[in-house]
């Protein structure tokens, strides 16, 4: 009997082993290895792993946080911190559950020295997905080989006020375009979804998809004001883009927004985090808070009274792990035992955040290793593709008399001028702007024109400084040469949004942000004295070239009506002063368009191409000061340059729209069109396909984008472009709130911008 219980014991503790081997085991599937860690572990422990700390501190603090931080340190130092965080995490903890590594990846890793890429604004302008999905692709290389899991990106907002400084975060101002381009750099970042499903391959990384939602039409255009949306408008424009990254991206986290939406803000919001998100899109992933945000349910919107109150608020709303610094979900763990929050709340958050993290191969995939920062991490390959980026980002809007391309044979002398001529700018969410990390505009041209162009720069005046000092030394400058480049602008957030990292005064340039995450404007005209500096420069009489390097859309009117060619080169990244420099000089041709509306003035907003059949007002007599009219008395309320629109140094014929049926129930169709290069340059062309439903039960837009290509012609050459519908695309939200298509006649439209429909179709949709 002795030897027999010694025997039991053994065999029962080998049971025991075995059994304990479960989570860890990477050929358990995903379900059993949660379920089995989440029986081991303590109240406690569940409630850690809904928090958040730094890479510095995970290993000194007690208990095991889920998430931690990546520093605003170089990758090297990122992928040390890292491999002794999660050796410790797996190694040294009694559980051994690593953390989830997270970095800032908008336009590149936030850290010093990975690559630069052009701002999420410009990557909008491409309307190349296929780049931006290689772009996600080269940005999860370099993070994953630091030892970042999962990435803070990218924005799902839309572009719909221009005061609104987070504009430059954002793809566009249409749902589907945002959609399609912030799908690409997920599917870039995460892998296939075919293969996300199954869990995220070596090299890649985790995406969040924020701010869930209407975060970008705060009232006045102030950030984390209230945004004013019906449910109908919600569905239509902020939720779309959104449903098509969970559904057809995969992506693993969503961020809710800072906001609020008809009184109540989106981290206790049931409707959006249940109810939509849950239950209608059947998203797998987890929720991650935006920062401070659960706070602000007691301390900012005022909708709990205390900690213990707003935490029981946002689990049950849906929201799975607070980020950055706990401060309300530890009051969960006295919220349990005291009955106020049944366990199975706590348990729902941490399964999810369990699930994601072995799916993600986080107990298992090799610790970071510093030394391999330098093969993987601003390579060549990656360089090259930050410019290709920014040159197919730079919008040409405009090029009266062909002024561009400059021909550097019959050049001899060029002024450069402008606060942003000589000076990096990146955009919000970057690590730096010292000149050393990139190529300005200033000394891209003259990479191109070498020694053959004499080049005299004068900076002018600051990008807010009042002052007119630099104005002579300009002017001079403008005096003496054939032609002037202005470049002119804004500077934005570096590091990251709401005042972390360096501020004016203490970064490279003394200019204070005037663009970025909590940087929100009441004029949109170009900022401090920059207009004058333009017009005093135009008022030389020398051809004049306008380049902008900013954050969002400007009031650019006068611009318009004096300046013979103007670029919209955004925040271009890295690389942008060779990309920009080679559209001047015509080594490349400009094949961006814009991905949002240009509004007249501050007094135009909002405005945007996929407008009601109401709001343009009904009198249709618009005025001027000199003859004064209706809607608007001394204005108009067309755009000062539309959705959509980009000149070429080439020009591309439509013609030949067909459509696979011209009456059709529910089924998919085919529209086509012939597109001919008919310029003697090679070029790219962006087509866009529009709809417009003719009659609906409730109101529809005037044009709604639904399919685009962007291709390349050489002079001569035709190409057919033809798009797959489905007759969902053409649905609505009835009155109902119910997603339908109503049978009636849509109109289909090719078109080289929204105000330039080139070819158009009336088909009937009969259910």
């Amino acid at each position: 009997m002795k030897f027999g219980s010694i025997y039991l014991c053994i065999a029962f503790m080998a049971i025991l082993s075995l059994q304990a081997q479960v989570y860890k085991n990477p050929k358990a599937s995903v379900e059993d290895r949660v379920n089995d860690l989440m029986q081991r572990m303590t109240l406690e422990e569940k409630i850690e792993q809904m928090g958040m700390t730094s890479l510095n501190d995970f290993v000194n603090k007690p208990g095991v946080y889920g998430v931690c931080e990546s520093p605003f340190v170089g990758l090297d130092k990122v992928a040390d911190l890292s491999a002794k965080a999660k050796k410790h995490g797996r190694e040294n903890t009694r559980l051994g559950i690593p953390p989830i590594q997270i970095a800032e990846c908008l336009h590149g890793v936030l850290a010093y020295g990975a690559t630069i890429y052009p701002q999420a604004i410009a990557q909008g302008s491409t309307w190349n997905p296929q780049l931006i999905e290689r772009m996600g692709s080269a940005i999860a290389t370099e993070a994953s080989a630091a030892g970042v899991d999962q990435a803070l990106s990218p924005l799902f907002d839309l572009i719909r006020d221009a005061r609104y400084g987070r504009n430059e975060e954002c793809y566009a101002e249409d749902p589907y375009l945002v959609g399609i381009m912030g799908s690409a750099f997920v599917t870039g970042m995460q892998g296939r979804p075919e293969q996300t499903k199954i869990g995220i391959p070596a090299g890649k990384v985790m995406c969040t998809a924020k701010h869930f939602a209407g975060y970008s039409v705060p009232w006045a255009g102030i950030n984390l004001a209230p945004a004013s949306l019906g449910e109908r408008e919600l569905r239509t424009l902020h939720l779309t883009p959104f449903e098509m990254v969970v559904k057809d991206a995969n992506v693993y986290s969503v961020m809710p927004s800072y906001n609020e939406v008809d009184g109540v803000p989106a981290h206790a919001s049931d409707f959006l985090l249940n109810q939509v998100l849950r239950n209608e899109w059947k998203f797998e992933g987890y929720v991650f808070s935006d920062y401070g945000s659960v706070s602000h349910l007691y301390n900012f919107h005022n909708i709990a009274k205390d900690r213990p109150e707003a935490a029981i608020r946002a689990v049950r709303a849906g929201v799975d792990l607070e980020a950055a610094r706990p401060d309300v979900y530890p009051s969960l763990v006295q919220l349990v035992k005291d009955g106020k929050i049944s366990e199975e709340l706590v348990d729902r958050a941490v399964r999810r955040i369990l699930t994601v993290k072995f799916k993600a191969g986080l107990f298992e995939k090799p610790y970071a290793n510093p030394n391999d920062i330098k093969s993987k991490v601003h390579t060549p390959a990656h360089i090259a593709l930050a410019r290709e980026i920014a040159e197919e980002s730079v919008v040409l809007l405009q090029n009266n008399n062909n002024l561009l391309p400059l021909d550097k044979k019959k050049l001899r002398s060029l002024a450069v001028i402008g606060p942003n001529a000589d000076q990096v700018q990146y955009g919000d969410y970057s690590y730096t702007r010292d000149n050393k990390s990139g190529v300005t505009i200033l000394e891209g041209i003259k990479n191109v024109v070498g020694n053959n162009v004499k080049i005299n720069y004068a900076k002018g005046c600051g990008i807010t400084d009042l002052s007119k000092e630099g104005f002579a030394e300009a002017i001079k400058a403008a005096e003496e040469s054939d032609a002037v480049v202005v470049v002119l602008g804004e500077t934005s957030v570096i590091l990251s949004g709401l005042g972390w990292g360096k501020g004016p005064g203490e970064g490279e340039i003394e200019d204070p942000f005037t663009t970025g995450e909590g940087y929100d404007l009441t004029d949109i005209n170009p900022i401090g004295v920059q207009r004058d500096l333009i017009q005093a420069v135009a008022a030389t009489g020398k051809p004049v070239i306008l380049v902008l390097v900013h954050g969002r859309p400007w009031s650019i009117k006068w611009e318009k009506e004096n300046i013979p060619a103007i670029l919209e080169a955004w925040y271009p990244g890295e690389q942008g002063g060779n990309a920009v420099a080679d559209i001047l000089f015509g080594n490349v041709n400009p094949s961006g368009k814009l991905n949002a509306t240009f509004p007249q003035s501050v007094g135009h907003i909002p405005v945007f191409y996929d407008y009601k059949p109401s709001a343009k007002g009904i009198n249709r007599e618009p005025g001027s000061p000199e003859k004064p009219g209706r809607d608007y008395v001394f204005s108009s309320p067309d755009p000062l340059f539309s959705f959509g629109f980009g000149l070429s140094y080439t020009t591309f014929e439509y013609s030949e729209m067909q459509v696979s049926k011209e009456s059709f129930g529910k089924e998919d169709l085919n529209v086509s069109v012939k597109i001919t290069n008919t310029g003697n340059r090679i070029g790219k062309e962006v087509v866009q396909f529009y709809i417009h439903d003719k009659i609906g039960t409730v109101t529809t837009p005037v044009m709604a984008l639904k399919r685009f290509e962007k291709i390349e012609l050489k002079p001569g050459e035709s190409k057919n472009v033809t798009f797959k519908l489905s007759y969902k695309d053409l649905g609505l939200w009835n009155s109902q709130m119910q997603y339908v298509t109503e049978p009636g006649e849509f109109e289909f439209m090719f078109a080289k911008s929204a105000e330039d429909v080139q070819c158009r179709k009336t088909v009937v949709f009969t259910d």
